[in-house]
């Protein structure tokens, strides 16, 4: 993986972080917290999607997208973690 790809993903990880924060309110971990959580899920976007065979695309806004679905995806699955 290249310099300039880990930095893209870490910016899109982030967006999407404070974005899933504001989707699943009351779930987040606060900024720094949905930040990670955005970084971890975009990762997991970047994974899962493809292997279901939804493809991510090649623009910036599709990235922010999927890597927000992941996000929140992640949110969800700690929260019922959490609760158990």
């Amino acid at each position: 993986m290249e310099f300039s790809s880990l930095l893209a993903m870490l910016f899109i990880g982030a967006i999407a972080g404070w974005l899933s924060g504001k989707i699943m309110e009351g779930r987040g971990f606060g900024l720094v917290g949905n930040v990670i959580v955005g970084i971890v899920g975009a990762f997991l976007a970047g994974l899962i999607f493809p292997a279901l065979g939804f493809a991510v695309g090649g623009g910036l806004f599709s990235s922010i997208f999927f890597a927000t679905v992941g996000a929140v995806i992640l949110l969800f699955v700690i929260g019922l973690i959490k609760k158990a």
